[in-house]
């Protein structure tokens, strides 16, 4: 009995110690039903998700209005564990080439990737990089001959990934379309753009990250990937806790600025909010567009029509911006190398826009 009374009480701190609990500096932390939630609506869903079958779901934060409304976690997880996040990492990345932006690193996203690096230092570029441009990296059109989804392409990851050094070898993946034309999803896109920076910068992407956005936000714990040549994961392999993934989907939400200061550029910043483009097709039925390295999709939940854009990694990881109702969603999950978790993510966006009260 005693047992039983110490796991129930244990699980009552798990939900409303936090709301307790410093979570973001100058950002209170607010009830569900005083930010326009139905408060039993909310409750069922926390209830719901607690009970889900598979005991890989870890994290659920919802932002409004710039007011934390629920910050939970499940299965052992906690506010300080990190997660690796997968592919989500590539729209960071995304969010980092604003910074450089705005550093003077980079001058526009009509910049092809062949200026950016020397062919005396890589001597195997292949000349087709000049007609590769910055946007087409962006929005997954570079005509590379690079497809995650087959490893027989040149630039498939499994051919560079474990190298200790590989941008000398991304430099070598020829066109195999031409620029511009051809949605592929493929993990050089976003690689790329991560070496960019790096060439510019002189540091690793892990390293400018944490410099330039992680620790002006108080990101103090994280992982990202980099090889023995300084090299950084910028497809994917980022580990952060919910409530940091949370804090980067606040930045974008709030158009790049922190506080009182502008970290990213803010004519990026508008670009990454309004960029899209149907050539993505049917590969992910979660989503109707693609643009910057980010999802975008327009949904009709109960009788609200909702226009939302997305992070999303294997797993169930999902960074979701809302920008008409001013709110931020991180979800993380643990379930790789599964579809399910991505329905189940939906799942919860639908129930919480379906639990917002409607404004008079």
């Amino acid at each position: 009995m005693k047992r039983k009374f110490l796991i129930l009480f244990l699980l009552s701190l798990s939900f409303s110690t936090y709301a307790q609990m410093k979570a973001i500096s100058n950002l209170p932390v607010v009830n569900p039903e005083d930010a326009g939630f139905n408060k039993d609506s909310i409750n069922a869903l926390i209830d719901t998700i607690s009970k889900f079958t598979q005991r890989d779901f870890r994290g659920l934060i919802v932002i409004k209005d710039n007011k934390i409304v629920m910050e939970n976690y499940f299965n052992t997880f906690w506010r300080n564990h990190i997660h690796d996040i997968r592919s989500a990492g590539k729209s960071i990345t995304a969010l980092l080439l604003g910074v450089a932006i705005k550093d003077g690193l980079v001058q526009n996203l009509d910049q092809n990737v062949y200026s950016f690096f020397s062919k005396e230092k890589y001597p195997s570029m292949h000349e087709d990089y000049k007609k590769v441009k910055l946007i087409h990296l962006l929005n997954m059109v570079s005509g590379l001959d690079a497809d995650s989804d087959n490893p027989k392409t040149e630039g498939s990851e499994g051919k560079w990934v474990a190298k200790d050094e590989w941008v000398n070898y991304l430099l070598s993946v020829p066109l195999s379309s031409k620029p511009g034309e051809k949605w592929v999803y493929a993990d050089i896109n976003a690689v790329l753009i991560g070496a960019i920076i790096e060439e510019k910068s002189g540091m690793s992407l892990r390293d400018f990250a944490g410099q330039k956005v992680f620790y002006p936000l108080e990101i103090k714990e994280f992982y990202w990937y980099t090889n023995a040549a300084n090299q950084t994961g910028a497809a994917g392999n980022l580990y952060i806790s919910t409530l940091d993934f949370a804090k980067l989907g606040l930045l974008v939400a709030n158009k790049g600025k922190w506080g009182n200061k502008q970290l990213v550029d803010y004519d990026y910043m508008n670009r990454i909010l309004n960029e899209h483009s149907t050539a993505i097709g049917n590969y992910n039925p979660l989503a109707d567009e693609y643009g910057m390295l980010w999802y975008r999709s327009k949904r009709k939940f109960g009788t609200r029509e909702v226009n939302y854009f997305w992070a999303s990694g294997n797993g169930g990881n999902h960074l979701v911006v809302v920008p008409k109702e001013n709110m931020v969603i991180a979800i993380t999950s643990g379930a790789y190398g599964n579809w399910y978790p991505h329905m189940r993510a939906y799942f919860i966006l639908r129930k919480l826009f379906q639990a917002l009260e409607k404004k008079d």
